[in-house]
């Protein structure tokens, strides 16, 4: 696992913790930060690359809990792999529930811990990676004209050239052209790839309108 553009964040208040921590994962290759607090981190620049927390649940000040809570507050993604020097089941329960990659109680082993690194950073990878084809997609839908988008719709809806004319009032040959031009807009080879593209649209419009509208 020798990714050297991936960083791992530590916040872990006992020193000796912290250093064994970096040289372990140093060890394989991948970058880390240490922070002896939570504020500590939430004051520092996070660099803008494949990353995840390993976090220690009971910190002086802003708990490690907290800590997930504040960073899903000001939208912050960083998958965390928590760890803790306290069996506490309800702790690890709502870990977990928040969106923890992994709940390492100490002592732990190396490998454990390193899994749950990989784990993480290549969930952060993947989330980045459809993140962007996303944003792509956004800029090809932004190039479509209104009658376009109409097109586009009906036709993800499994409608006819011909049942798309009578729903629009336009001829079949307008609507071929409005459609020939969606394909070519949103680079879509072929009519399943249109639907995956317009699936994933609606899916990140649909999860923005519920976070909206969720109560803070």
């Amino acid at each position: 696992m020798t990714k050297m553009d991936a960083v791992v964040f530590v916040i872990d208040d006992d020193p000796e913790v912290r250093g064994a921590i970096e040289m372990l994962i140093e060890s394989v290759g991948i970058g880390v930060k240490t922070f002896e607090s939570a504020q500590d981190f939430l004051q520092s620049k996070i660099p803008d690359s494949p990353s995840c927390l390993v976090l220690d649940v009971r910190l002086p000040g802003l708990s490690g809990l907290d800590l997930q809570h504040e960073l899903t507050k000001r939208q912050i993604q960083i998958p965390i792999v928590f760890i803790t020097g306290h069996g506490d089941v309800p702790l690890s329960v709502r870990a977990m529930k928040a969106g923890a990659v992994e709940f390492l109680t100490k002592p732990f082993r190396d490998q454990d811990l390193l899994d749950a690194v990989a784990q993480a950073i290549e969930r952060d990878r993947t989330r980045r990676a459809e993140r962007t084809e996303i944003e792509e997609l956004r800029k090809r839908s932004d190039l479509l004209t209104a009658r376009e988008r109409e097109v586009m719709r009906l036709v993800v809806a499994g409608m006819l050239n011909k049942q798309i004319a009578d729903e629009l009032g336009a001829s079949e040959a307008t609507i071929k052209t409005h459609r020939a031009h969606v394909m070519q807009k949103m680079q879509a080879g072929s009519l399943p790839d249109l639907v995956r593209m317009a699936d994933k649209l609606k899916t990140t419009i649909s999860s923005l309108q519920d976070a909206l509208h969720s109560p803070r």
